[in-house]
């Protein structure tokens, strides 16, 4: 797969891309850990939203269906690590955002559970790809672009342990 790293002022540009699309007011925002903390946060600054609530949703069973056929591991349920209470979404509306809406389904799993939980959800992504999307022709309702590419962010370059110089200050 072709990969792709943007800069933060690509970023910027997507943030600036999204936010005239915006056509109702949200009571909340999710950011869907880790990938929509970002664009999250750039989104609320701007959106002047103060109400921000994560969500961190993993699929378990891949790693045990690893020699399935690639269509059942993406059955897998999702398991949600950290969800707000149904109190905080029933009746907002909520603004669900990630970095990217690759297969589609851990943004749909947190659009499911908003509706299950009677609030009102609208989905946000900086990237869009269709050509993964496991969903037909369901697709975010905010987007700043669509590619084929695996996108990486600037917060994703040179981070973690092993890039990290250790000195003396």
């Amino acid at each position: 797969m072709r990969q792709e790293a943007i800069t933060w002022d690509d970023v910027d540009k997507l943030i600036d891309h999204l936010i005239p699309q915006f056509e109702t007011e949200f009571d909340a925002m999710i950011m869907i850990t880790r990938g929509g903390v970002i664009p999250g946060g750039l989104l609320a600054e701007a959106l002047q939203l103060t109400s921000l609530l994560t969500a961190a949703v993993n699929f378990p069973f891949e790693m045990e269906l690893e020699k399935q056929p690639l269509k059942s591991r993406l059955m897998a349920w999702p398991e949600f690590f950290q969800f707000p209470g149904e109190n905080l979404l029933r009746g907002r509306k909520i603004l669900i955002v990630d970095d990217v809406w690759g297969s589609g389904r851990t943004i749909t799993a947190v659009k499911n559970r908003v509706s299950g939980a009677a609030g009102v959800p609208s989905t946000c992504v900086l990237h869009f790809n269709p050509y993964r999307n496991l969903f037909g022709v369901v697709r975010p309702d905010y987007y700043a672009a669509i590619t084929d590419a695996h996108i990486v962010y600037p917060w994703e370059i040179h981070r973690g342990p092993e890039s990290v110089l250790l000195r003396d200050f």
